[in-house]
Order: structure tokens, then C-alpha cells, then sequence
């Protein structure tokens, strides 16, 4: 019954928005995790039709006091999964309304012409294509470990590592146990898709974080260096801000933002897992955040991943592709038709062109308060959407009301997929997808400050081409220098 209440209880943190399925998961404090993220994925899944099970058999007006994502969790394992486990008095509920659901089950499947139980999803709840074939990227955390010592942990564990890879084809022909180092980012391991680690030391101890590549192009192509200033606007879950804390060798400041209590908590004992020190947590929506006020005065960086439409999450992940959405929903709140925010319909193929007009019109909003930082030497703007109205458009509109203050940097130009030709100059923009960079669907710009005072435009962070040590002069405000510590090895 533990497994049940444990998946019926992240059901109900997904609707209310308190984070993503791993993440409710994984802070459940459920002993076995894969167990209960394979069974609640599975139930997000069949979702809408569990909705018509429930509806069809009346399960809920006959039981009134069964929640209802208990009975959404009961129902997947009786009909769809491998039976009810537990026992007592809800596996004799499921027993006594089990000739009623499988009779609506049946009839559900004349209905709609189908033989099969997969067949009764819609083509956006099925497994896509890029689900099966992203690989699982792993960022080794170079605040705790290094990559050699990683990469000797997993040849120890009976993997095959295979060098850095020559072209995203080899990441492509990954299988089995085997591992390469990724052709991009130098401290990204790729593995097979599905590759599991939840339960690997490395993962548990913070050494390693599990990261999509496309994701990790922010704070990469930020490359902050050692002991600036830096604002994480959208700062939950943390990946990102970990990811910076590394880049900076945690030497600086980063200022995080999120509105939600809860997602801060989770946040910073993710942080604290990483070894990260040197950040401050603030509960505050980043648009009130003041840029004049003197704690912001050195902030020469800022990574802006605001809420989007979550349109390039691959489904089939444990992902609902408006993920982003749970993460920072209360930012758009008002722009949102109320109670839309956090209880999207999981059978719209496609966000509205209602719903994408009103994120644009925030994400233009976070950026243009984002460019007013005084200090401000360099800005990424990212987001997990496909949408142009979300990406080149905003990046555009906010341009044209700065006029020449601030310009596109060519970020990166070996990555193989640009902007959309939506202005001159987009293809300065980076996107990325399952089928071309094998990664979840992402787009991100790089924005620079046009003054004689600023420096030249980067092509590329200087961690991708000769990795030079950042400079570790004394920064005003930085947290103060601690003794040198050996990281630890990994055995």
C-alpha cells in the first residue's frame, strides 16, 4: 500500500505544480525509486484514459472516500501493469470493481477500433520517436570529482569506454555498456538511452548529475569566469545553477530566483548534494527584482531560462512536455487563463496560439528586465520550446526596443542547428532537437552589451577551445576564499 499512497501522493504534487515526476520522486523518500517513478510515469501516461475508465465504471461515485489519484494509481496496475500488489482493503476495492472497469476497458477499445491497450493512447502520450533514441547524458560535477576519476569509476563497473566522440552518429550507434565522452561539452559522458544511475553512488553523492545536453548549453555558452557575479533568474530545479556554480569553481556569487517555498527547499539540498557553497536562494518573482539595488551592483552575468510551453521535452521521458510550466507556473499566472497554469489538458497536441501570445508576452517581459542590470557583460536567454513566438520572436522584439545597446553574439558556431530565419542575424541563435542533436528540443541566444568598453564578441566559451584558468582575483561582495580542498577521488 506504500507504493500506492507514495505515487497517488506525486500525482497530486504534479497538480498542484510542485515540480516534475523525477523530482517528486526522487525527494518522496520512497526506498524504492525505480518502482515508483516507472509506475507513476506510467500512470501519467495512460492518464486520459484512466479519466474515461473511472468515468465509464462510476469507481468514484461508488467509492467516495478512494482519492482520486489513488484509484487513477489502483486502476493503471489492475488493468494496464501487473495487478494489484498490495493488500487489505484497497486491493478488495480493486477486486470488487474489477469485472465493471475491464468491462469498460473493453468497451472503451470497440469503441475507438483498437485491439491493444498502447493503441488506446493519443499520439502525443505514446512513446515518440526521439524518446527512444536521446541518449542519457551524465555532467560530471568538477566541484566534487573530475572526468578521468568518473570515467575509471564506470570502466571498474564493466563499461567500455570508447574516447571522445567524432560525430552526434556515434552518439546515435550507442549501445549495450558502453560510454563516450561528448563531442561538444568536455565534461559531459553520453550513454545509451535508458541508461539508469538513480541508484548509482555517483549520482546519490552528487559526483555526477544527470542533465540533458541541450540543457547544459546555457550555462556553457554563459562561461562566467571565476568570481564574477551571476543571476539565475528561473532558478528551480538547479541544474543549471549547479552547472554555473562548476563553471565558476565556486568562486563568486550566484544570485538564484524562484517563487515557490517547496521548489527552493528542493532546490538548495540539491545544491548543498553538489557541493555547491556561494549562492543565495531568494523566494521572489525575478521581475521584481530591482537591478538598481547595490547586492546587484557587480552582477556582470545572467542566465534566463523563463517558463515556456515545455514543447520540446521528448515525450516518453517521464517528462509531460509542459514541464516547464510546473517549474515556474506561477510566473505566469494572470497572463494564464486561471486554473490553466498547472492543469493543462495532457491530450493538447499544442500549446494555443492564446497560451503561447501570453508566455511571449512574459518572456519578453523577463528579458527586458533582465538587460536593465547595470553591470551586465553577457546574457543567455533559453528555453525548452520549439515555439519561434517564444524564442526568435521575443529575442527580436526585445532587441528592437534597445535599439543598438544590445546585440546577438555568434555563439558556438560549429553547433550544427541555428535560429530560424525569422530576422537578420537569428542565426546567431542555437536550437536543438532529438533528431538532429540527439537532445531534447532547445533554443538559446546569446546576447552582449554594444559598448567600445565591452569585450569582443565570443565565439565560442572558452572552456570549449583551450580551457584557460579563469582569473581568480579578489571580486568586492564574493564570498570569501576558502583553503584549497582535494577533491574527493572517486573509488
Amino acid at each position: 500500500m506504500a507504493l500506492y499512497s507514495a505515487a497517488a501522493a506525486v500525482l497530486e504534487g504534479l497538480e498542484r505544480g510542485d515540480g516534475g515526476i523525477k523530482s517528486l520522486v526522487y525527494n518522496s523518500r520512497f526506498p524504492h525509486v525505480r518502482q515508483l517513478y516507472a509506475l507513476v510515469s506510467e500512470t501519467v501516461r495512460y492518464s486520459p484514459v484512466l479519466e474515461k475508465l473511472l468515468a465509464g465504471a462510476a469507481l468514484l461515485q461508488a467509492e467516495k472516500k478512494l482519492p482520486p489519484q489513488l484509484a487513477k494509481v489502483l486502476v493503471y496496475d489492475l488493468l494496464f501493469g501487473k495487478g494489484v500488489k498490495c493488500g487489505g482493503r484497497w486491493k478488495a476495492l480493486a477486486r470488487r470493481h474489477r469485472a465493471r472497469l475491464e468491462a469498460e476497458l473493453a468497451r472503451l477499445k470497440v469503441q475507438q477500433k483498437v485491439s491493444r491497450n498502447e493503441d488506446l493512447l493519443a499520439p502525443v502520450q505514446a512513446v515518440s520517436p526521439g524518446a527512444s533514441q536521446v541518449p542519457r547524458y551524465v555532467r560530471v560535477n568538477t566541484l566534487k570529482t573530475c572526468v578521468d576519476d568518473v570515467i575509471d569509476f564506470f570502466k571498474r563497473q564493466g563499461y567500455s569506454y570508447l574516447g571522445k566522440a567524432a560525430n552526434v552518429e556515434e552518439l546515435r550507434a550507442l549501445s549495450g555498456k558502453k560510454f563516450l565522452l561528448d563531442l561538444h561539452l568536455p565534461e559531459l559522458l553520453v550513454f545509451p538511452p535508458q541508461t539508469d544511475f538513480h541508484d548509482n553512488i555517483l549520482y546519490t553523492s552528487g559526483h555526477i548529475i544527470l542533465q540533458d545536453k541541450a540543457s547544459c548549453l546555457p550555462a556553457f555558452l554563459l562561461c562566467p569566469a571565476a568570481g564574477s557575479h551571476v543571476i539565475d533568474a528561473c532558478a528551480a530545479p538547479g541544474n543549471k545553477t549547479s552547472h554555473l556554480a562548476a563553471i565558476l569553481k565556486n568562486k563568486g556569487q550566484i544570485f538564484a530566483f524562484d517563487v515557490d517555498t517547496k521548489r527552493l527547499a528542493t532546490m538548495n539540498t540539491m545544491l548543498m548534494r553538489a557541493g555547491v557553497t556561494g549562492f543565495q536562494l531568494a523566494q521572489q518573482d525575478f521581475l521584481t527584482v530591482d537591478p538598481g539595488d547595490p547586492r546587484y551592483s557587480k552582477v556582470t552575468h545572467i542566465l534566463l531560462d523563463p517558463s515556456c510551453s515545455g514543447s520540446g521535452k521528448v515525450r516518453g521521458s517521464g517528462h509531460p512536455p509542459w514541464s516547464c510550466l510546473w517549474v515556474q507556473g506561477p510566473w505566469v499566472t494572470g497572463a494564464v487563463p486561471a486554473g490553466m497554469v498547472n492543469r493543462l489538458p495532457r491530450e493538447e497536441a499544442a500549446p494555443s496560439a492564446e497560451r503561447l501570445q501570453a508566455l511571449a508576452g512574459f518572456q519578453r517581459k523577463a528579458l527586458g528586465h533582465a538587460l536593465r542590470f547595470p553591470a551586465l557583460r553577457r546574457l543567455v536567454y533559453s528555453t525548452c520550446s520549439l515555439h519561434q513566438e517564444e524564442n526568435e520572436d521575443v529575442v527580436h522584439t526585445v532587441l528592437q526596443e534597445w535599439g543598438s545597446a544590445f546585440r546577438l553574439v555568434n555563439a558556438f558556431p560549429s553547433w550544427p542547428c541555428r535560429g530560424l530565419a525569422a530576422f537578420p542575424g537569428a542565426e546567431c541563435c542555437l536550437r536543438a532537437s532529438p533528431a538532429d542533436t540527439l537532445t531534447n528540443g532547445f533554443f538559446v541566444a546569446v546576447l552582449e552589451p554594444c559598448r567600445e568598453e565591452a569585450a569582443a564578441p565570443s565565439m565560442l566559451p572558452a572552456a570549449a577551445e583551450e580551457n584557460p584558468e579563469p582569473s581568480e582575483g579578489k571580486v568586492a561582495g564574493a564570498a570569501p576564499k576558502k583553503r584549497k580542498r582535494k577533491k574527493q577521488r572517486v573509488k
